[in-house]
């Protein structure tokens, strides 16, 4: 009987309520069984990298790739810029019109990839990789060359993962993680091979963590723009520098929301290897790593209604706007009870995880736990606000707290370590949760005015 009433109530979760919920919740539910493979996969990288190239260089990596990364600046926000207009014309449908904004951002990115490598190519002989990463010239003389491949690898897969936009306006986030989780099958069966055919060495690694999932990227494109999703297929024809236009002037904010985000993640690393050296940077992502894994669930549960608030606002169904983001804030709750919980049972988890061969802090633990409650709280409105295109004090803010962050960073840090580092993060999440909570009520309750409307 019990067994009867659960099939019942998991059948009618997946088949009452409106069709913008309905959809969501089966692709959360694709969602689960693909992250939770991700999350093995992205675990099982950890110990293997470190185990084929050292925790030190593991680290050198880490603040490379965190450095590279602001290659993905480079895309002016037109990723999101396109997913907005491109779920707007979904919802319409306007699917000519959607297909001519996924050629012109095809087409910009490519001259915009185009111009920074040139760019690049001439400026890398003179940055000393050497100094930035602490890293000696005797041990890896070869460092500059190496940073150019990876930098080329971001720069081509920022444009080739614009399929990520196009299947996620169209209400299926489900197939980027897919897409991602096969990335991530196949590179630690490289990373295998590495570790059993190979010596060490961070080129090969590199190669390996990058070349990959940039492959499987390039072949879904091909399989999903050849077969369901044809009609968004981007053609030379397609391509008008009017639509262009529109696309960078709805990305230009995002960009530079862009900007603050990356800030704010990804400069930890280089402020890190900077005060304390490469290792601890292995350390400090380790933890954020183990903690990332919650972060894993809200996000899967989250992605699915970026596209639907664009939806709703569209067709103006403001009520299932309410009634989605209270669900929102019970479903931030359960996570925050769950997190804690996690908190408890880390010290455990390291050490069957890792063994004794990296000691994590309890106090950067801690730091990460509540780091990750007040980063999910403000992406819940960040999330309804990106939807919806009401960034303007986004905007302002991120700018803001990417000003702050690094000085406040280092501070901490020298005063409370690697925690420190994380709490300077999480001072910043809490103050945008609280200014975001505020102007996603006002909007819903039609009190929105000057900044908080724009």
């Amino acid at each position: 009987m019990i067994i009867q009433a659960i099939q019942v109530g998991f059948r009618s979760f997946f088949t009452k309520g409106h069709e913008r919920s309905l959809r969501a919740k089966k692709n959360i539910l694709q969602s689960l069984v693909i992250k939770s493979i991700s999350v093995i996969c992205s675990f099982a990288l950890i110990p293997l990298t470190i185990r084929y190239i050292g925790s030190t260089y593991f680290g050198v990596w880490l603040t490379l790739s965190s450095i590279i990364s602001w290659a993905a600046l480079f895309d002016l926000g037109l990723g999101n810029g396109l997913k907005n207009r491109l779920a707007e014309n979904i919802a319409l449908n306007n699917l000519e019109k959607g297909k001519v904004y996924v050629s012109s951002t095809y087409a910009i990115l490519i001259f915009i990839s185009f111009i920074i490598l040139i760019i690049f190519s001439v400026i890398n002989p003179c940055i000393n990789w050497h100094r930035i990463l602490n890293v000696p010239i005797k041990e890896h003389p070869n460092l500059n060359h190496l940073v150019t491949i990876v930098f080329t690898f971001f720069c081509l897969q920022f444009i080739i993962q614009l399929i990520n936009t196009v299947l996620t306006a169209c209400q299926k986030p489900a197939l980027p993680a897919l897409l991602n989780v096969l990335g991530q099958i196949f590179t630690v069966i490289g990373l295998l091979g590495l570790i059993n055919f190979t010596d060490s060495s961070l080129s090969y690694l590199v190669y390996t963590v990058t070349g990959i999932p940039l492959f499987v990227l390039l072949v879904a494109s091909i399989w999903f723009y050849k077969g369901a999703y044809g009609f968004l297929a981007p053609r030379l024809a397609d391509v008008n520098y009017n639509y262009a236009k529109q696309l960078i002037s709805a990305g230009g904010a995002f960009f530079i929301i862009q900007i603050g985000t990356l800030v704010l993640y990804e400069t930890d690393n280089i402020v890190i290897t900077q005060l304390f050296g490469p290792k601890e940077v292995a350390t400090f992502n380790i933890a954020y790593k183990l903690f990332s894994v919650v972060l894993m669930f809200f996000i899967m549960v989250i992605t699915p209604f970026w596209s639907a608030f664009t939806e709703a606002y569209v067709k103006q169904d403001h009520e299932w706007i309410r009634l989605t983001l209270l669900k929102m804030g019970k479903l931030w709750m359960i996570l925050s009870i769950g997190t804690v919980l996690l908190l408890a049972c880390s010290p455990l988890i390291y050490r069957l995880w890792l063994g004794e061969s990296v000691i994590i802090p309890f106090t950067l633990s801690l730091a990460m736990c509540v780091y990750t409650i007040a980063l999910i709280w403000q992406a819940i409105y960040v999330q309804f606000l990106n939807g919806i295109n009401k960034i303007r004090l986004q905007l302002y803010l991120s700018i803001f707290c990417a000003v702050v962050n690094i000085p406040l960073s280092v501070v901490l840090g020298r005063y409370w370590g690697l925690a420190g580092v994380t709490t300077s993060n999480t001072i910043m999440f809490l103050i945008m949760g609280l200014v975001f909570s505020v102007q996603t009520r006002k909007i819903i309750n039609g009190t929105a005015t000057g900044i908080f409307k724009a």
